[in-house]
Formats: structure tokens, C-alpha cells, sequence
């Protein structure tokens, strides 16, 4: 049966302060402490990779916790409930930091965030795709979650806008603003979260269920091609959204104009996801995804070629690549949970929490990958980011924000080409666990 709309807008409402932290974290913050606290960019860049490597080691903890917590206590809610505060505090300290903060506050309340988003994120994804069995419908539950996701990105673009702090260049004002509209809407999604969302999660574990898991990746099988392929392209989307405003200041030379790029780039993603999701149902998801990352990858090739006076085609890219992200946050979440079900039948387990927490390292090792390749790059090429740089350094970041994107998701494209868990192949998945638990069903 059809997930209630009740459901969904209160299990989606969950993304949206997620969604304005992690969009400060990837734009506002590397950008704000490199140009505003007197951090370099490769100091900038070696504590948030820091951040990045110590809070993917978290991942699979809270995953194999969140799978060993007992139902009765809510085996997901729990965490989310627990996690969500500690992102208010730690939003708070960032967003706001002292007037001379240095590498080490930095690294401390990056480190305390990145863990308190793992607490709240890994159990939540578990959850969605515990939401329905269905292959289409797990379409519809990361639809509504990437749909209130770009929502409160936007919410974080738009709300500093509206008070005054358009400007790329006046992130201090833009990180204040953020500070409170998250503080503001985690206390309606916490509520939403003890109320509306019901938690009747199935877990089947072995004894060592993280060792167990990563076993997995060892041999080839469609949870490596998809992790691998997820990677790839997550790198790919990190990079322009990292540089995205040194490009917009130093390469089109409109940084007023940041605010309102950003805005269209977001309200087309938004706007496409009903889009994909219905492209899923015609096409199947693995075609819909190689679509949109073949599109996307001729929108970026023209990047590195434009300069001041080129506004309307950089909109025309931003519009594109934007209608392309659509496909990114809604179709591989919908392929990962069906993957949930292909573990089942092969190996008897059944832990959506240890598999998320997997796709949740991945996530972020891409976010941090993009930093570390990208900033140190451009200390090489002589970049700058509040200064006056010659047009060799302006070059290294066009290309840098155009072409290696291009690279990258023409691999991921390939990595899923012949993807094997189809519609098809899914539903005789289903058919086949339903006749297995027929007699019984033993869940922990």
C-alpha cells in the first residue's frame, strides 16, 4: 500500500535543517575560514579532510548500533532523537565562531557536527528504506527527503538574501542567519520525528555484522558497483559546489550575483525531482541516473571557457546541472535500499543500518576528497581567496571547477553501465523473500 502523505512530509521534514548545515558546510564554511579568519586554503583544507577521515569511521559504528538497538526503544527514532540537538549546538559554534578562531576550534566543531550528523543521518536513511518494500515506492520516500532537503537549502540561501546578506563576500552574515534557521527548524522536525514517523524496523544480524558487511565489497557485486559508481560522481558534485564561489567571484566576476545563481541551480533541482521520480518508473533508475550525468557532463564542459560577460550561459549551466542534481539526491538512495533486499536474499541478513552507514562514508569521503584535491591545487596555480590573482590562477579554477567533473562522472557513467538490479530483477527479489519468510519471520 501507498506510504501515507502524512508520513512522508514528516520523515522529509527531517532534511531540512540537515540540509542547510551540510550546504553551509560544503559552501559557506570553507570559503568563510579561508578568507575571513586568515586560515590558508590548504590549512582550511587539511582540517576539514581531518574532520572528514576521523567522522567516517563513525559511520559504520552508528550503523551497526542503530541495527543492534533494541525495537522496543525505537531503533531508529532513538538516534535521530538523540542527534539532533547536538547538530544545534554545534551549528551554533561554527556558524558563529569567536572574532580569531583558529585550525583547532575549526577542526574541534567540524569533528562534533560531522558525529552528530551521523547520529541523526545514518538511522534516517535506514528508516526510509524501511518505510516500503516496494520499488517504486522507496522512489517516493528519497523523493520527499531530497525534496525537503533542497527546500532547506534554499531556505539557507534565501533567508540571508532576504536579510541583506546577498553577497558572496559577506559570509559572516549569511553563516548567522543559518545558525538560527537551523536551531529554528530542528525543534519542529524533533517533534515530528516522536510523532508521525512509525519505527517497525526488520533486522536479521550476524555476529559480526561491520566485518561481515565490508565483505561485501571484496568481490564484485552490484553493492560495489553502485558504492563505487556513487563515489565517483559524489566527488563530482563536490567540487563545483565547493568552488562555486571563487568561480562565480573570480571567473564570471559577479559576486553579487552568487546568491541568486544559487537559488536557481536549487529551485531546478527541486523542481526535477518529481521529474526523476517519474522518469524512474518509465525508464527504470540506473537509465534515468546515466541520463542525467550525461547531461550534466556536457552542461560543465563548457565551464572552463567562460569568463566575465558570459552570465546567461553560466545560468543556462547552472539550470542544467541543477535539473541533473535532482537525479543524484533522489535515484542512487532508491537504488541503494533496493540493494538491501539483494543482501537478504543472498546472505539471510537483513541491516539497513550498516548498509547506510557504508553509502554514508562514501558521501562524505567524496565531500572531503573534493576539498583536498581542489584547494591545494589551487595554492599550486598561486590562487587567492580575498586577494588579486593573476589569470593563470583563474584559469587553474575554471578548469578545476569544470573539467574534472566531467572526468569523473563519465567514469561513474561507465562504472553502471549493465547494472544488473533492474525493476524486474527487484520484484523477483521480493517474490522470493516473501517465500522464504512465509512460514516465519525472526527478527532481533
Amino acid at each position: 500500500m501507498p506510504i501515507p502523505t502524512r508520513t512522508l512530509l514528516s520523515y522529509g521534514a527531517l532534511a531540512f535543517p540537515l540540509a542547510v548545515c551540510l550546504f553551509c558546510l560544503q559552501v559557506f564554511v570553507p570559503t568563510f575560514y579561508a578568507a575571513g579568519t586568515g586560515l590558508s586554503l590548504s590549512t582550511v583544507a587539511a582540517v576539514l579532510l581531518i574532520a572528514r577521515l576521523c567522522d567516517m569511521a563513525t559511520d559504520p559504528v552508528v550503523g551497526y548500533l542503530s541495527d543492534r538497538t533494541p525495537a522496543s526503544l525505537g531503533r531508529r527514532r532513538i538516534w535521530v532523537v538523540m542527534g539532533l540537538p547536538l547538530v544545534g549546538v554545534a551549528a551554533w559554534a561554527l556558524f558563529l565562531p569567536p572574532a580569531d578562531p583558529g585550525a583547532g576550534y575549526l577542526l574541534f566543531w567540524t569533528t562534533v557536527i560531522y558525529l552528530a550528523g551521523t547520529m541523526v543521518v545514518v538511522p534516517m536513511n535506514a528508516w526510509g528504506a524501511e518505510l516500503s518494500p516496494h520499488y517504486q515506492e522507496r522512489s517516493r520516500v528519497t523523493g520527499y527527503r531530497a525534496l525537503f532537503g533542497l527546500f532547506g537549502t534554499l531556505a539557507a540561501l534565501l533567508v540571508p538574501a532576504t536579510l541583506g546578506h546577498a553577497d558572496a563576500r559577506d559570509l559572516d552574515g549569511a553563516l548567522a542567519a543559518n545558525a538560527v534557521l537551523v536551531l529554528a527548524t530542528l525543534g519542529m522536525a524533533f517533534i515530528l520525528t516522536c510523532v508521525h514517523i512509525p519505527d517497525r524496523s526488520n533486522v536479521r544480524l550476524p555476529d559480526a555484522s561491520i566485518r561481515a558487511c565490508f565483505a561485501i565489497l571484496r568481490g564484485p557485486s552490484p553493492v560495489r558497483r553502485l558504492l563505487a559508481a556513487f563515489l565517483v560522481n559524489g566527488v563530482a558534485g563536490a567540487i563545483p559546489a565547493t568552488l562555486f564561489l571563487f568561480y562565480v567571484t573570480h571567473v564570471i566576476g559577479r559576486p553579487g550575483w552568487a546568491a541568486l545563481l544559487m537559488v536557481c541551480y536549487f529551485a531546478a533541482a527541486a523542481i526535477s525531482v518529481p521529474l526523476w521520480v517519474r522518469a524512474s518508473r518509465l525508464w527504470g533508475k540506473c537509465a534515468s541516473w546515466r541520463f542525467a550525468m550525461v547531461v550534466a557532463s556536457l552542461a560543465f564542459a563548457c565551464a572552463p571557457f567562460l569568463g566575465p560577460g558570459d552570465e546567461a550561459v553560466f545560468l543556462a549551466i547552472v539550470l542544467l546541472t541543477g535539473l541533473t542534481a535532482g537525479a543524484d539526491l533522489v535515484l542512487p538512495a532508491a537504488l541503494q535500499a533496493d540493494l538491501i533486499d539483494w543482501d537478504d536474499l543472498k546472505s539471510g541478513f537483513r541491516r539497513a543500518g550498516i548498509f547506510y552507514a557504508v553509502w554514508g562514508s562514501a558521501t562524505k569521503l567524496s565531500f572531503a576528497l573534493a576539498i583536498a584535491v581542489t584547494f591545494p591545487l589551487l595554492d599550486l596555480f598561486g590562487f587567492t581567496a580575498d586577494g588579486h590573482n593573476t589569470p593563470t590562477a583563474v584559469s587553474a579554477l575554471a578548469w578545476l571547477y569544470g573539467f574534472l567533473p566531467v572526468v569523473l562522472k563519465l567514469a561513474a557513467l561507465a562504472m553502471m553501465r549493465g547494472y544488473p538490479i533492474t525493476a524486474f530483477e527487484h520484484h523477483r527479489i521480493r517474490r522470493s523473500l516473501d517465500m522464504r519468510s512465509a512460514p516465519a519471520t525472526a527478527t532481533v
